[in-house]
């Protein structure tokens, strides 16, 4: 597969709909028809190719002439550009015809985004087993992503699954105003994530489990994070509340709507426990309601969980954090750092 950060620009020729799905991260949509207009050659052809594909030159050749006005001509003239459509066909070789004849150093990717799914798929089968990971683990709440960002402002690699995957992990986890990605999205830019690294340093990531919201990580990477070295964050039940709060802030604003999110764990939690919870909301008592969310649901299915997918986590070193803000956690990284990467210094197998 291409070196993509050796192109100039990379075009996706397909549908606006169909960038969105899953594209080469860093490549910019130039659709040679638009959804609407991909729908109606693709609805003509069924009964008259011929029309169909007069139809689609006519919107091909107006979409394109308007896409060199906005983006191509900027370009220098020793640009290097990558097109790619569906399946390496005829959206693909549009660009390429043009491209190639204004004089531009232009290549087609053979096969298509079909390629380079597959390619993607291929590369999260091994990729993830080069690396050696750290994983963070801890309740909900004991500040495991904010460590992350710490750790990272120190020169650590890391991984951070929830930020690629738009969601905190939990089922309270969606961040507002903001969709996840597709399955596929998620995937290409982990690829990229990971293309990254260095296998010689160890990656710190999360303890997540197989689904981060509606996207799934990687068998590869949860398995070879399983034999990496773990560590366990604590953190105070007061300490823990006020970052909810703070991460959390629009169920504070709106306390129904996180009772509305929960509204499934009453046969987990038992009915008096979820009658607290909705009385707590209605009062808007809501770091009482958080602390309960965490004693009697969190912090059980966490036990549950980490236990299941880590058997000697009771044997992980612990570190205690005082203060869970970003000012507060700089200097834990920075010894944690140190400590810990101690163990990484040969590289990966």
């Amino acid at each position: 597969m291409y070196d993509f950060n050796s192109f100039d620009l990379i075009i996706d020729a397909r549908s606006s709909r169909e960038y969105a799905e899953d594209h080469i991260p860093g490549a910019v949509n130039l659709p040679v028809v638009d959804n609407d207009e991909y729908a109606e050659v693709g609805t003509l052809h069924r009964t008259d190719p011929l029309a169909a594909y007069q139809l689609g030159a006519c919107y091909s050749l107006r979409n394109v002439a308007r896409h060199i006005e906005t983006h191509i001509s900027k370009l220098p003239a020793r640009s290097r550009i990558l097109v790619y459509c569906f399946r390496g066909g005829k959206r693909s070789r549009v660009w390429f015809d043009v491209l190639d004849t204004i004089g531009y150093k232009v290549e087609k990717l053979k096969g298509g985004w079909k390629t380079y799914r597959s390619w993607v798929n291929e590369q999260l089968a091994t990729v993830p087993c080069q690396f050696r990971y750290i994983v963070v683990s801890g309740a909900t709440g004991s500040g495991k992503t904010r460590l992350l960002t710490a750790l990272e402002k120190e020169g650590a690699q890391v991984l951070d699954l929830e930020g690629l995957a738009t969601h905190r992990g939990s089922i309270i986890g969606a961040v507002p105003g903001k969709p996840q990605p597709t399955q596929k999205m998620f995937d290409s830019m982990l690829r990229l994530r990971l293309s990254e690294f260095d296998p010689s340093r160890p990656v710190w990531v999360e303890s997540e489990s197989k689904k981060i919201g509606q996207v799934q990580v990687p068998e590869a990477l949860l398995a070879t994070m399983r034999k990496g070295l773990v560590i366990t964050v604590s953190a105070s039940m007061a300490q823990r509340v006020q970052l909810l709060r703070e991460d959390y802030r629009h169920f504070e604003e709106d306390p129904k709507s996180l009772i509305e999110r929960l509204v499934h764990l009453r046969p987990l939690v038992g009915g008096p426990e979820f009658d607290e919870w909705q009385l707590l909301a209605e009062h808007r008592q809501v770091p009482e309601l958080f602390e309960r969310l965490m004693r009697y649901h969190y912090d059980p299915s966490y036990l549950r969980s980490i236990r299941r997918n880590y058997p000697d986590i009771d044997k992980a070193p612990t570190v205690v954090l005082d203060d869970l803000s970003l000012e507060g956690l700089q200097p834990v990284a920075r010894r944690i750092r140190a400590q810990f990467e101690e163990a990484f210094t040969a590289p990966a197998e």
